[in-house]
């Protein structure tokens, strides 16, 4: 028959998820702190504890030596042979304690360090069942804000999702559940979750689209803006399967799903190219390009599009130029061209904003522009010149060719000056 106390350690041990025997270890471990603490005792003190009756002993560990013990964990050569005649001078003797009138203050301390003893237990347990899933995507409920942290419950787990990885426009109900991706393991804080971290969206594509588990659909790339809109680069490394119709799924129900769990977020899917000027063209969707011309650093690029698909682009607040450098890893550079065939890309405002970056700008064409005067040149072009060493006279004498030699000046800036000249 199993006794009431070890029924009672067995329920413990289920209810927090740990074994049996670490809720024994820290019942002993608060045993012998508390004795200790309780009688003043300076030497080493453990306790064993019978497994089904949960009666325990004290016991304390003292060196045997020749004449007077210098402290509390030494005994006297003679005194040890009474307990045991065959004992000698180095030998250890384990002496069991008196646990009489063991106090009620030891007993709460036991307590206590029962406690403690019990929640290092779980905290191990819960970091041995979760260490492999870092990096998933799991479910969590929504228990309560915690100094701008959401609190989740994860099966016996508790999960904490700081201010920094929890979507700004979101609002976390109690009660309600949520997909988290695991972003990591705090040994003081535990399971660290996120909402809005690239992860979240490759783990609910893992979930909805069965070919991304079985590697014929692959995720290239991940672009977020948490709560707004994302890109996702894939690719299929099967002939005949169509990566973005495999993502979206029969009538858009897969990337539906993987919507509803991000509220208002938008999701662009493009097909990842290995060649990088088509991979920037896919990556302005929903923009149509005209072409992209990879410039001699491999970090910036010149893309142009029809002047009608300037402002989509580019999107709003640049965001979709913005997202397409993320996905790419390119600088890019929006120009726009008019039905004239003029490039149109940035008022001056934004060119002075510029000035310093060392790449190659395009002004924006004003058709009244082209026959202004060397002293209608604008402050930007003008402090541009002087910063090249050009002055105005030494402007006036330069071809149009010479003039676009000059760093950070494009062709119809080049034009303009000429112009502004002849």
């Amino acid at each position: 028959m199993i006794s009431e106390f070890t029924a009672a350690i067995n329920q413990i041990s289920s209810e927090r998820g740990i074994e049996a025997e670490e809720v024994f270890r820290a019942l002993e471990q608060a045993i012998a702190t508390a004795y200790q603490k309780e009688y003043g005792v300076e030497s080493e003190v453990f306790v064993e504890m019978d497994r089904d009756s949960g009666d325990y002993q004290v016991f304390t560990k003292k060196t045997v030596v020749e004449g007077k013990p210098a402290d509390p964990t030494e005994i006297s050569l003679a005194e040890a042979q009474k307990m045991q005649p065959t004992l000698g001078v180095g030998d250890i003797v384990e002496i069991e304690m008196p646990v009489e009138g063991f106090s009620r203050i030891a007993a709460q301390i036991a307590k206590q360090t029962i406690l403690h003893g019990v929640r290092e237990a779980e905290k191990s347990a819960i970091m041995a069942e979760y260490s492999d899933k870092v990096g998933e995507v799991i479910s969590g409920m929504m228990q309560r804000m915690q100094g701008g942290n959401a609190v989740f419950e994860i099966g016996k787990a508790l999960a904490y999702m700081p201010k920094e990885e929890q979507i700004a426009n979101e609002f976390y109900r109690a009660g309600e559940r949520y997909k988290l991706y695991l972003k990591d393991i705090d040994e003081s804080q535990g399971l660290i979750v996120s909402r809005a971290d690239a992860g979240l969206l490759r783990g609910l594509f893992r979930m909805e689209v069965p070919e991304v588990v079985d590697g014929i659909i692959e995720i290239k790339a991940i672009a977020r803006e948490a709560g707004s809109r994302s890109k996702v680069a894939v690719r299929s490394t099967e002939e005949g399967v169509d990566p973005i119709g495999a993502c979206v799924g029969q009538r858009g129900i897969r990337i539906a799903n993987i919507m509803s769990e991000l509220g208002v977020e938008k999701i662009d899917i493009i097909e990842w190219r290995e060649d990088i000027e088509e991979f920037i063209e896919k990556a302005l969707s929903p923009a149509q390009v005209e072409s992209v011309s990879l410039k001699e650093d491999g970090e910036t690029a010149e893309v142009i599009v029809p002047e009608d698909q300037l402002s989509l682009a580019i999107g709003k607040d640049g965001q979709n130029v913005r997202l397409a450098f993320k996905l790419t890893g390119v600088k890019l550079d929006i120009v726009g061209r008019g039905e004239d065939g003029k490039l149109i890309v940035r008022e001056e405002k934004e060119l002075e904003n510029e000035e310093d970056s060392g790449d190659e700008v395009v002004d924006k064409v004003d058709e009244s522009s082209e026959t202004e005067s060397a002293s209608e040149l604008s402050d930007c072009t003008l402090r541009k010149l002087q910063k090249m060493g050009v002055d105005l006279e030494k402007a006036k004498s330069m071809s149009i060719e010479e003039l676009m030699e000059l760093k950070g000046v494009g062709k119809v800036t080049a034009k303009k000056i000429y112009d502004a000249f002849h």
